[in-house]
């Protein structure tokens, strides 16, 4: 049982720190190569990674993509360690209310994206999502700012106090949890057990008296 439990808050953490992966924002540096735009049918599972369609427009499995072309700094371990140069291929849709980056401006970025395109201009993209070629699946930029050169290194500011404010709930909760148990369960179960060995004493009594006939 115990092995059952762990098993179970692995998969949970794996789950939440993939959707945390998924959602928060990452900032790749990057040069604009050009904009485009492709009509795509979306599969069901594939429709799990867009968000709703542009205001305006009508929801549907076939979706007008708007796509930003970028050579990017390719980098690992959270931009720690930087190597060469690849290119990298973002969408560019309104993300509404969730998740919750608010953004209604897709059409603005794009003029943006075209106003780069081409130029030796190194900007910083924020994105969330992920890549993945097999699927089609694109990262959504959220947007773009220039920057000096390829050695500019954003900081996660926003994940930075996102984990603090994770980490701060996540203990304050839980003193609150232990002085609920401490305060109301435990008395509560006290009880429980001091009337259950009340009554099996009573229980035991009776029937001793009847042996002892």
């Amino acid at each position: 049982m115990r092995n059952v439990r762990r098993i179970f808050r692995v998969v949970l953490f794996v789950i939440a720190g993939l959707y945390l992966h998924y959602t928060l924002p990452q900032h790749d540096v990057a040069k604009v190569t050009g904009i485009s735009d492709r009509l795509e049918r979306l599969s069901s599972f594939q429709q799990i990674f867009y968000n709703q369609v542009d205001l305006g427009s009508a929801e549907g499995d076939m979706r007008d993509l708007r796509l930003i072309n970028t050579v990017k700094v390719d980098t690992w371990f959270l931009g720690l360690w930087r190597g060469g140069e690849r290119v990298m291929v973002y969408r560019n849709e309104d993300t509404g209310v969730y998740p919750p980056y608010f953004k209604f401006d897709s059409s603005d970025l794009e003029a943006e994206a075209s106003a780069l395109a081409g130029k030796e201009q190194w900007v910083s993209i924020t994105h969330y999502g992920w890549r993945m070629r097999f699927l089609s699946i694109y990262p959504n930029a959220i947007s773009i700012k220039p920057v000096s050169g390829p050695e500019y290194r954003p900081f996660p500011w926003f994940n930075l106090f996102f984990f603090a404010f994770l980490i701060v709930g996540f203990f304050f909760v839980r003193a609150m949890w232990r002085q609920f148990v401490e305060r109301t369960v435990d008395p509560t179960m006290d009880a429980l057990e001091d009337g259950y060995d009340m009554r099996k004493s009573r229980v035991q009594k009776w029937l001793d008296s009847w042996r002892s006939k």
